[in-house]
């Protein structure tokens, strides 16, 4: 059978049974590198550990730089001060008398061991870049010394105890990564300088790798617990924060409700005059004024649809008692009279009949009025409460509301029904009353008062301004 002749057999398929089609063969698999993931990050821990000695891991802003008196910002400095003064002279005194140096060369070494302690309350990466090279140099010019054989080497003893004042300030201002590298560098340089001069019997190298580790240690110990409670602060302030801006958009949210029951009566009111007008009145009404009116009842129809659409996004689920009709002035008398009964003694001044509130100031001054006695049966119990309500004496143009408290009564009882519920207030209450008299363009004065009491006082106009500008939520 040729070729062909298979093709011709077997027309669904490209090859004959008998001979299977060829596959083609995976790609070749690249033989992988040998392992060297060990090596590879000693290397990346190297790169990283020097990059962290070169690069101070804080800016150069000094130590206790946020500290609020200004005898604790200069605190740092005079410690500084205090190191180079007593350490320098030391240094120099040391190197001469005891390890046989000459003046000139003591000086020296003393002053590139103690003088870069200056930079510690700000810099004090860079100050061990030169007093530790400034050790290991002294190291290496006592090695050549005659005298002082018996003393400590490689670290003098001032040089020893300077050196772990700079690893304390380096704790408390570098990363983990920069202190372990000082503390191995500060460990090889020691051993280096062991093996190099064995002889000496006084080698105090293993002793500074010791106490170093543990100064280090404190050092960072202190700081990271200095780092977590300023961002658990920080922490606080932000949720205070967004707690308060909750608050003022769950005011605003029930204000937008109350408002919805409001607008919504006036507009009901538009909605059934429109329609009825064509037949209240009498001698007829030409078929333009009928379509008037048939327009005007239809947008006011609409803007019902609309404004219950918002309502169904706004009122969650289960508030039926928010369905009741929204109180307003004529309801004061008896939010008195319970706070009267919950054992609060509160007096009502207002004058019988006021006229020409509109609805939401007539809402708006109940809800201060509630508030205000919250917070007084909350924080000042048994205190004495007046509340005033009336209109204002130049013009009648402003209803005016006042709630003043005296100090709260103290039996010394802690089952005493006039122990205060809460002692210490959020300030959520104020949010709202602010956010009511905004809404209607008045004005809120609240504060304590020289005797312990407490006073709110808002003016709320009874006629909207011409042109009330919107508030700005970023006011808030």
């Amino acid at each position: 059978m040729t070729p062909t002749d298979g093709f011709a057999a077997y027309p669904d398929q490209a090859m004959p049974p008998s001979s299977p089609p060829p596959q083609s063969s995976p790609p070749p698999v690249p033989p992988h590198p040998p392992a060297d993931g060990l090596l590879s990050a000693a290397r990346r821990n190297l790169r990283e550990t020097g990059h962290a000695l070169s690069h101070p891991s804080h800016p150069p802003t000094p130590l206790l730089a946020d500290a609020p008196r200004q005898w604790q910002r200069l605190l740092p400095y005079v410690a500084v001060l205090t190191l180079v003064a007593i350490f320098l002279p030391v240094t120099i005194t040391v190197l001469s008398d005891q390890y046989g140096l000459n003046g000139g060369i003591a000086a020296a070494l003393a002053v590139g061991q103690a003088v870069p302690l200056l930079m510690l309350a700000h810099r004090p990466l860079q100050a061990w870049w030169i007093i530790f090279p400034a050790h290991v140099a002294g190291a290496v010019v006592l090695l050549g010394q005659d005298g002082g054989q018996d003393s400590a080497w490689p670290w003098t003893p001032p040089g020893f105890v300077s050196y772990l004042f700079l690893l304390l300030a380096l704790g408390l201002r570098e990363g983990r990564r920069t202190l372990v590298g000082v503390w191995l560098a500060t460990g090889a340089a020691g051993l280096v300088l062991y093996l190099v001069s064995s002889h000496r019997g006084s080698d105090n190298s293993l002793l500074l790798v010791i106490l170093g580790a543990v100064v280090l240690v404190i050092g960072a110990t202190v700081r990271e617990r200095g780092d977590a409670q300023r961002r658990l602060a920080e922490q606080e302030t932000i949720s205070e924060a967004e707690r308060a801006q909750r608050t003022l958009l769950e005011e605003r949210t029930r204000i937008a409700r109350e408002l919805h029951d409001v607008v919504a009566h006036h507009m009901s009111v538009i909605t059934v005059q429109a329609d009825s007008a064509p037949y209240r009145l009498s001698g007829g009404l030409s078929d333009e004024a009928r379509e008037e009116f048939a327009s005007i009842a239809a947008s006011a129809r609409e803007s019902l649809a609309e404004m219950r659409r918002l309502l169904t996004v706004l009122r969650s689920e289960g508030t039926e008692g928010e369905r009741a009709p929204q109180p307003g002035l004529d309801r004061v008398q008896q939010l008195v009279e319970a706070t009267v009964r919950a054992g609060l003694p509160a007096e009502l001044s207002m004058p019988a009949g006021l006229e020409g509130v509109p609805p939401a100031v007539d809402l708006s001054a109940y809800r201060i009025v509630q508030e205000a006695l919250a917070n007084v049966v909350r924080h000042a119990p048994g205190a004495r409460t007046r509340v005033s309500i009336g209109s204002d004496g130049s013009d009648g143009a402003h209803l005016t509301v006042l709630v003043v408290n005296g100090p709260p009564v103290h039996t010394g009882s802690s089952l005493s029904p006039h122990t205060p519920v809460e002692t210490t207030g959020t300030g959520h209450g104020l949010i709202g009353m602010r956010e009511r008299v905004r809404l209607t363009g008045g004005t809120l004065e609240t504060g304590p008062l020289p005797d312990g009491g407490f006073r709110v006082a808002a003016r709320l106009p009874l006629a909207p301004p011409s042109s009330a500008p919107l508030p700005n939520p970023e006011d808030s």
